[in-house]
């Protein structure tokens, strides 16, 4: 295989620290699977060579990779008749760090006398993530049990529990239980104490309740959960340095993959496991870092060269992957940044043809659009699986899952679209639809009760259906709530004429739920227009029908296909158009992109506040930008629910 001499340089590299900056399509995957290969090449230990991803997919991608790799070359040895000189085949582990230690020498003549592969070596070489690695030597050190790590449906059904059981009401739950995972996780992994801490979720009492909840139930239980392995693991190699001397003995080379994504404990913890002898080999691009909010911190890999002085940095500038246009939009682009290495990166493939921005009146027009070209595409020769779509947030992508299903094309998903019609907002506006339309279900009562509040308590719906007769006589002694429920009786007949675009807003407006809507935000810590859009989506998808009963059916109709689409998904046989958010597609490619919606508010988000915050979405949608290899089309809107929007700054910057 040819190498270009960047990457040689980085392949050949043996000793100390190496900085191997890999921009998009540049073989950073090749240099890793060939170092290791000279690695083994050298004589080296393989139960010392430790190289860690962050998924599992990865690890097993990136092992199978380096093995597909060891095949090829065996087989050239094969039929040029020369022997190999590898250890000896004894399985993919982390060993005890006492029990695998041997000279380069010990290890040359084991393998000279079992005479087997690379293949076989490399296969004694650990792959893991972070998790996977310091969960293995804080089994070795404590004797953990088998499953006692929780799991991520444990942690969601101890959440869920605690919501019931505390009578806190949380109408997103779902959202909000993931969220506060994640922002528990980003405590623990940035060790911030609880009594400086501002929730990003909820008020700081409730915070504190469920951080510390969930910490009591761990105790209890005697689980760990991910963080507090990383926090273990450090605590243990602070306080044992004869444990923590044993495991740098053990891995003498350590190489760690999308470097960028690292956070600060677990650079704490790789960086004590690299001394003294520093072989730490690490390989990232620190303008595709896009996760702040799980503690990824760029400016680790910015500051590296100081933390391990004498480092080698190498920077892989060339790109295989995309045409000279769209490398040299996606460079004008990044280079806004200012908290980055600056890189030249050339394109191998030449010239093709350029990027193609167009902004349209609205978003059904754009995804029409969209889905029209798509058709096209495939029409010229395409397949459906070599083109993408790819949103800032999943929740943009359902009107392209609606018009892809207009058009019959076919299309698997890399994040779970969230229904619209399935969304809280929407089942409180149907349950408000239902019961104008007659319906006197006590559940649809119970949904719209309160939203806004009118002070009904759950007591006066004493029957399975509700009789505004019998409600009134519950509250016969209070005149003021008896207006309130002639006022809810009077909004329901007007309803009942209405159209269900001019429902919704009748409920929003003049019933006052947007007021409930303001409410329930200020409480979740939200911006009240995150609630509103859902709202309007809503609107904008009632606007299309004349009754709530055909509004109605095509919310099932669309509810049943998005499962089928998600279950056909899922199996071998695959070429269908990919729908992703731009994190979800991030080492992916594609030969047609089309990255939708580029407006303030969406790209950058309109939670992106500080200047920290714009550099991120910047490297996002740089990351967006460079899934594409030979067409790349970026679409914005003027106009979003009526209202005029502006096309996003990074537009200009990227020179469209």
């Amino acid at each position: 295989m040819d190498f270009n001499k960047a990457q040689m340089t980085a392949l050949e590299h043996r000793d100390g620290p190496m900085m191997v900056l890999a921009g998009p399509g540049s073989g950073k995957t090749t240099v890793i699977t060939h170092r290791i290969k000279r690695l083994l090449e050298a004589g080296v230990d393989p139960s010392g060579i430790l190289v860690i991803t962050f998924t599992k997919a990865a690890a097993a991608e990136m092992k199978e990779r380096f093995l597909r790799l060891a095949r090829e070359e065996d087989e050239k040895r094969r039929k040029a008749g020369k022997k190999d000189d590898h250890l000896p085949k004894n399985g993919w582990s982390l060993h005890r760090p006492e029990k695998s230690q041997q000279s380069a020498a010990e290890a040359r003549q084991r393998a000279q006398g079992a005479g087997n592969s690379l293949e076989a070596a490399g296969s004694r070489v650990s792959f893991g993530t972070f998790h996977s690695v310091f969960y293995h030597i804080l089994k070795w050190a404590y004797r953990f049990p088998a499953g006692n790590v929780i799991s991520g449906e444990e942690k969601r059904q101890y959440f869920k529990k605690f919501l019931d059981e505390s009578g806190m009401e949380v109408e997103d739950e779902a959202e909000f239980i993931s969220s506060i995972i994640n922002e528990i996780s980003y405590v623990k992994g940035e060790r911030l104490d609880l009594k400086y801490y501002y929730s990003q979720n909820c008020p700081e009492e409730w915070f504190k309740k469920l951080y510390d909840g969930y910490d009591e139930m761990l105790e209890q239980t005697g689980k760990i959960d991910f963080d507090d392995m990383l926090v273990m693991c450090h605590e243990l190699f602070t306080e044992r340095k004869d444990i923590l001397a044993a495991w740098q003995k053990k891995f003498k080379y350590i190489l760690v993959d999308e470097f960028q994504d690292i956070n600060l404990l677990q650079y704490q913890v790789v960086r004590m496991l690299a001394l003294p002898e520093n072989n730490f080999f690490i390989v990232g691009d620190d303008d595709q870092s896009i996760y702040r909010f799980r503690g990824a911190k760029p400016e680790i890999m910015l500051g590296f060269e100081k933390d391990f002085p004498g480092t080698k940095r190498v920077l892989l500038g060339t790109n295989y992957r995309s045409t000279k246009e769209i490398v040299e939009t996606s460079l004008k682009l990044i280079g806004h940044n200012k908290v980055r290495f600056e890189k030249k990166l050339e394109p191998f493939r030449g010239s093709g043809r350029p990027v193609d921005f167009r902004v349209f009146d609205n978003p059904g027009h754009e995804m029409d659009t969209v889905a029209q070209s798509i058709r096209a595409y495939h029409d010229a020769g395409y397949a459906w699986n070599e083109i993408a779509v790819l949103f800032r947030t999943g929740t943009n992508s359902g009107l392209m899952a609606e018009r892809l299903m207009g058009y019959n094309i076919p299309f698997q998903l890399r994040d779970v679209i969230p229904n619209l019609y399935s969304h809280w907002i929407a089942k409180d506006l149907f349950a408000y639809m239902e019961i104008a339309a007659g319906s006197r279900k006590r559940s649809d009562f119970y949904r719209i009760m309160n939203r806004p509040n009118r002070y009904f308590s759950r007591d006066a719906f004493d029957t399975p259906t509700v009789s505004f007769d019998r409600l009134k006589s519950f509250y016969q002694d209070r005149d003021w709530m008896e207006d309130r429920i002639c006022d809810l009786e009077a909004d329901l007949r007007t309803m009942s004429r209405l159209k269900p675009v001019a429902a919704v807003n009748y409920i929003r407006k003049v019933i006052g739920y947007d007021d409930y809507l303001r409410s329930y935000a200020e409480f979740r810590r939200m911006k009240p227009e995150e609630l509103f859009e859902t709202a309007d989506k809503l609107a904008e998808s009632a606007a299309e029908f004349e009754t709530f009963e055909a509004w109605k059916e095509h919310a099932v109709r669309y509810e049943e296909e998005l499962k089928k689409q998600n279950l056909e998904g899922t199996r071998e046989a695959r070429d269908r158009v990919t729908l992703s958010t731009m994190h979800s597609a991030k080492g992916l490619e594609y030969p047609v992109v089309f990255v939708v919606d580029v407006n303030e508010g969406i790209v950058p988000h309109h939670k992106a506040g500080l200047p920290a915050d714009i550099e991120e979405e910047r490297r996002l949608f740089y990351v967006a930008l460079t899934r594409a290899k030979d067409r790349l089309h970026v679409a914005a809107v003027r106009e979003r629910y009526h209202r005029k929007t502006d096309v996003s700054r990074f537009i200009g910057e990227a020179g469209l």
